[in-house]
């Protein structure tokens, strides 16, 4: 199921997690070669991001 960002924090381990409208939150790293997500890194670039659409694996799951 699609969710908006609505927001972001860090991790235990300082991994960027997406908080989503469901209350669900998702990693969001930018891990080359496998995910390039180079506008996590800066505050720019999460804020662009804001309303953006992720698919939640836990709503899809019932959760």
């Amino acid at each position: 199921m699609q969710r908006a960002i609505i927001g972001f924090h860090r991790d235990e381990e300082n991994h960027w997690v997406a908080e989503l409208e469901c209350g669900h939150n998702q990693h969001v790293r930018h891990d080359p070669p496998w995910t390039v997500r180079e506008w996590v890194t800066t505050e720019e670039g999460r804020r662009s991001r804001l309303g953006a659409e992720l698919n939640c694996k836990r709503c899809d799951e019932g959760e």
